[in-house]
């Protein structure tokens, strides 16, 4: 085996050893040389051209944006009683920004476990804020005390997942005038994009329905935060800005909430919908629909399972207040007013009644089958004639009913603030031209004049209509919110002459007092006037309709039921609901009206009369 030797120290060097000593120390210079100057190339790199990124992403790791959701405003009956406000609840959120994206897919398999969310679901909210977003996102709303300390006992597995407490939307009566108050929800992909420019971001609570979107603006507020700066650990370590939250205005609605309870009962479980306002300005005092629904299962995360168990119990987010139907008999008050104000017939006209009425093959029956003699507009609306008012009807033509249909507001929505209102129909000839390509026929006269055919009004319209008798002519816009302005920036005059408005109020007085709507005629209300109507709805059981207004000589509310495929007469089925509400209105609202019971007759024995 070679071994090699060092050299001696004494050995004299050679042309081929000269200058070997100091090799390394050059290779080692240069090597330092172009170390640090490729540092120093780095460094003048990072500091002076990337200076301004390299310190926006340190920012990003330090400094973290905490939104502060505004409470929304609180939603007041006119009485001042608390409709809608809102509570305190747990919420999770995720700081993207905590972890690396490699590192998530664990954390969110974990997240979705406690919270019973998709994990898909969560990722893609993520996705969707960037996982360098310095901002918390929220993923899930309402956690169970249970969730909440499940996330405590696997916090050390869930950094950059934090639970903290926010408003939420609370209403204390439950379902109650679920309809006009509507819910609220987190805004989806689609309604995101398109209300940005009006400031909303992702995660943002909106009005969905009812009072709640309508209102939006009022009772959303805005939004706050603090910019923070924190530790490795995401802990804070002083505030760098902070702009406070603005809470939502309030609203106050021009509901009674003792009337709203009253119809909610009055209609029970009964598909269909109850209508109470002031005639005279037009304030919806009651709304009521049927089916219903809790908005408060809206404050929390809504499941697939949970929608499709809302939705098979008969479309319970259709307001019926607002969607049209068969009028029935409650639209001959319309044809009433066009046969009188057409001049073809006076308020003193008296007509046959038969049982039936034979236009052009086809035979209009009279309900009872037999007809009810010679009379006039009067006992003809006290009876709900269908023969009379087919010959009003005729008379008049179908241009007259179809321009007072829709003088009374029918075919349009009425301007009240939700936006789920139906318009409705008033069909002409021209509209039967397009759709069916036929004429317009002396029967679609008939069949209009009497609340059938092509009609479609909603028990909203039909409130409005008898408003119009009830106020002396006009035709109110009825409306939600409450306010000071005077009755008559809500109404207009249709003009209707006095003889007309006498003999229509005199025949709905003469309905509850000896008509159809005996069932008003009680003593624990004032002498009230109203109609009664039944729609034919095939394939189903009819239509109930009963409006009603009272007190009749001055009245302060009108009432109108609907009872959808109910069977049964409009004053059997619809008038016992009616008189519900007027009696909680009157008890609550001004009982001095209530007639007072008679005093009972004494328990001694009168005193013989004396002889003559």
């Amino acid at each position: 085996m070679t071994v090699n030797q060092p050299p001696s120290l004494g050995r004299k060097p050679t042309p081929r050893t000269v200058g070997r000593n100091y090799q390394s120390i050059f290779v080692m210079l240069f090597v330092s040389i172009f170390l640090v100057g490729g540092m120093s190339a780095r460094l003048v790199y990072l500091q002076l051209l990337e200076g301004n990124r390299n310190q926006q992403l340190a920012d990003n790791n330090r400094i973290r944006l905490i939104p502060k959701q505004p409470v929304r405003g609180n939603i007041f009956d006119r009485k001042g009683r608390v409709l809608a406000s809102s509570r305190l609840s747990h919420a999770v959120y995720i700081w993207p920004l905590a972890r690396k994206k490699a590192e998530w897919p664990e954390t969110l398999k974990l997240v979705s476990k406690i919270l019973n969310i998709p994990e898909g679901e969560i990722e893609k909210r993520l996705e969707k804020a960037g996982y360098n977003s310095p901002s918390l996102l929220r993923i899930a709303r309402g956690i169970t005390p249970a969730q909440i300390t499940a996330m405590e006992e696997y916090s050390n597995q869930l950094e950059g997942v934090e639970v903290d407490i926010e408003a939420v939307r609370d209403y204390p009566n439950g379902a109650m005038a679920a309809h006009v108050l509507g819910y609220t929800g987190e805004l989806n992909d689609e309604e995101l994009a398109k209300r940005k420019s009006e400031g909303y971001r992702m995660g943002d609570i909106v009005g969905q329905m009812g009072v709640e979107e309508a209102f939006e603006s009022q009772l959303r507020g805005e939004w706050g935060g603090q910019q923070v700066e924190v530790d490795g650990a995401g802990h804070v370590l002083r505030v760098l800005g902070q702009k406070k939250a603005k809470s939502g205005k309030d609203v106050q609605l021009t509901l009674d909430l003792d009337v709203q309870k009253a119809a909610e009962k009055a209609l029970g479980e009964q598909k269909g919908a109850i209508v109470a306002l002031n005639p005279n300005t037009g304030a919806v005092l009651a709304m009521v629909s049927r089916p219903t629904f809790d908005p408060n299962i809206f404050s929390t995360r809504i499941t697939a399972a949970t929608w499709k168990q809302l939705q098979g119990k008969g479309n319970p987010f259709v307001n019926r207040s607002m969607r049209g139907f068969p009028p029935a008999s409650t639209f001959k008050v319309v044809t009433a007013t066009a046969g009188m104000e057409s001049g073809k017939y006076s308020p003193s006209t008296i007509l046959p009644t038969f049982a039936a009425l034979q236009v052009g093959g086809t035979a209009f029956g009279e309900w009872n089958h037999a007809g009810f003699g010679s009379i006039g507009f009067v006992r003809a609306l006290a009876m709900s004639s269908n023969t009379f008012f087919g010959q009003i009807g005729r008379g008049a033509g179908g241009p007259a009913l179809i321009e007072w249909a829709r003088k009374y507001g029918f075919g349009q929505k009425t301007g009240i603030e939700l936006s789920e209102e139906a318009q409705g129909l008033v069909a002409d000839a021209a509209w039967k031209q397009k759709v069916y390509k036929w004429d317009w026929t002396v029967g679609d006269t008939v069949n209009m004049s009497i609340g059938q055919g092509f009609t479609q009004a909603t028990p909203l319209q039909v409130a409005v209509m008898f408003a119009v008798p009830a106020n002396g002519g006009y035709r109110v816009k009825p409306h939600l919110l409450k306010d000071n302005e005077e009755s008559k920036s809500w109404r207009q005059s249709l003009n209707i002459k006095p003889p007309t408005l006498k003999v229509i109020r005199q025949g709905l007085r003469e309905v509850v007092a000896a008509g159809t709507g005996k069932a008003l005629n009680v003593p624990e209300l004032p002498p009230s006037a109203g109609k009664s109507g039944t729609a034919e709805a095939p394939p189903g059981k009819s239509h109930a309709w009963f409006g009603a207004y009272a007190p009749a000589d001055k009245p302060e509310i009108v009432v109108l039921a609907f009872a959808e495929h109910s069977g049964g007469g409009g004053g059997s089925v619809a008038g016992p609901m009616v008189r519900e509400v007027m009696e909680a209105y009157f008890k609550h609202n001004n009982p001095g009206l209530i007639p007072k019971p008679k005093s009972e007759a004494p328990t001694s024995k009168p005193k013989p009369a004396a002889r003559n």
